[in-house]
C-alpha cells in the first residue's frame, strides 16, 4: 500500500512540476531555424515574427539561416536539440513535398515535429513573357499544345511553389513544358524577363513590379480571391480552373516531444502578434496575409499539404539529388 501511495504520489508532483516549468518558459533567449537564404520571402516574414514573438515571451528570438535541400538542413538542426522549445522551426510549403522528393530523408514531418501554429499565406502568380500571344491560362495551355514540349517555366528549384503550380498546370491542361530550376530565384525572374522562358508561377512580391512594369503580363492569381495589388487579374478559379488553389504558408513548429505547455505558450504569443496592424501590413508589404491557427488546425494543414503535394511531386517525377 505504501508503494503506491509513493507511485501515486510522484505522479501528482510530476502533473504539477510541468505547468509550473511551462510558466518559468522562456527563461533564455530562443532560436528560429529558417531553411532559407536570408531575404528571401519565408526569411523576411519569419524576421517579423520572430521579432514580435520575443516581445511578446520576453526572451529575444534569434533568426538562424539554414539553407539547403527543401528546409531538411534547417529540420535536422531542430532534430538534434532538446525538445524544450528554445530551438523552433519556420515550417514552409516545400518542407511537406521534400518527405517526397528525397530519397535519404531520414525525418517525418508528422512524427518528429510538433505543430504549434500557422502565420501567413503568400500567393503565385502566373506571368507570361510580353512575346507570349496568350491573355487568359487556357489561351497558354493551347499554344503549349501546339507546340508540345516547346516552352519552358522557371522556379526556384525542385519542389518550390513555382514548379509544382506549373507542373499541376500541366497536368490539368495535359500539356507539356520544360521546367528549368534555378539556384537563385532573382535570376529565374530575370530571364523570364529577358525572354529566355515563356511563364512562371511565381511569388507575387518580385512579379508585380515586373508587371506593373510592362515587363512581364500577368494571366491569373493562385490564390482563393484575386490579390488587392492585382486586382484587375482574375483568380485561376475564375479562369477555369476550379481546383487551382495554390497557396504558399508559412508556420512555427518544435521538436516532437515538446510540451504541450510551451507549445501553447508559444501559440498564444503568435496568435496576439499576428493581430497587430503593423504586422498585418507588414505582411500585406511582402505579398502575404498574417493567418493564426491553433496547433492542431496547422497540423491539419501540414498533413493535406504533404499528401497532395507529394501526388503531383510522384505524378511529375521531381527528384532532389
Amino acid at each position: 500500500m505504501k508503494s503506491s501511495r509513493n507511485v501515486i504520489a510522484s505522479l501528482v508532483c510530476a502533473a504539477v512540476a510541468l505547468p509550473a516549468g511551462a510558466q518559468s518558459y522562456p527563461s533564455k533567449p530562443m532560436r528560429l531555424i529558417v531553411g532559407t537564404a536570408v531575404s528571401t520571402p519565408v526569411d523576411l516574414l519569419s524576421r517579423v515574427v520572430a521579432d514580435r514573438l520575443g516581445t511578446q515571451l520576453g526572451q529575444p528570438v534569434v533568426v538562424e539561416n539554414r539553407v539547403g535541400a527543401a528546409g531538411t538542413v534547417g529540420a535536422q538542426e531542430v532534430l538534434r536539440q532538446a525538445p524544450d522549445g528554445y530551438t523552433l522551426m519556420t515550417l514552409f510549403m516545400p518542407m511537406t513535398v521534400a518527405q517526397t522528393i528525397m530519397a535519404d530523408i531520414n525525418y517525418n514531418l508528422a512524427r518528429d515535429f510538433t505543430p504549434i501554429g500557422q502565420f501567413s499565406w503568400s500567393y503565385n502568380v502566373l506571368a507570361v513573357h510580353p512575346s507570349v500571344k496568350a491573355n487568359t491560362p487556357r489561351e497558354l495551355a493551347e499554344l503549349m499544345r501546339a507546340e508540345p514540349g516547346k516552352m519552358s517555366f522557371a522556379s526556384g528549384g525542385p519542389g518550390t511553389p513555382a514548379q509544382l503550380a506549373g507542373e499541376l498546370f500541366k497536368m490539368e491542361t495535359k500539356t507539356d513544358a520544360l521546367h528549368v530550376p534555378y539556384a537563385q530565384f532573382p535570376q529565374a525572374i530575370s530571364d523570364l524577363v529577358a525572354g529566355r522562358h515563356q511563364f512562371m508561377f511565381g511569388a507575387t512580391p518580385p512579379l508585380i513590379p515586373q508587371i506593373t512594369g510592362g515587363k512581364l503580363r500577368a494571366l491569373a492569381v493562385t490564390g482563393v480571391t484575386r490579390l488587392p495589388a492585382l486586382k484587375d487579374v482574375p483568380t485561376m478559379v475564375e479562369s477555369g480552373f476550379p481546383d487551382f488553389v495554390v497557396r504558399d504558408w508559412q508556420g512555427i513548429a518544435a521538436k516532437g516531444g515538446t510540451p504541450r505547455e510551451i507549445v501553447m505558450r508559444v501559440n498564444g504569443a503568435m496568435v496576439k502578434l499576428l493581430d497587430l496592424p503593423e504586422v498585418k501590413q507588414i505582411f500585406t508589404k511582402f505579398g502575404a496575409d498574417a493567418a493564426s491557427s491553433s496547433p492542431e488546425e496547422f497540423g491539419k494543414l501540414v498533413a493535406a499539404e504533404t499528401e497532395r503535394w507529394g501526388r503531383v511531386a510522384k505524378a511529375a517525377n521531381i527528384r532532389l539529388q
